[in-house]
């Protein structure tokens, strides 16, 4: 069964991670929250509850 070279390790785990990173980064900026309308805020009505007990 053959070894790998050390620099091998290192070189794989260097290409997994910057792919990692890269994957992180396109999946975060890809995400575009919806922004919240004005009227929506304003119109928030406070529901009061009578509890029976």
């Amino acid at each position: 069964m053959p070894q790998m070279a050390p620099i091998s390790w290192l070189l794989l785990f260097l290409i997994f991670s910057i792919t990692f990173i890269l994957f992180n980064i396109m999946n975060y900026y890809s995400y575009l929250p919806s922004s919240p309308k004005l009227s929506k805020t304003t119109s928030l009505s406070t529901n009061s509850f009578n509890w029976k007990w």
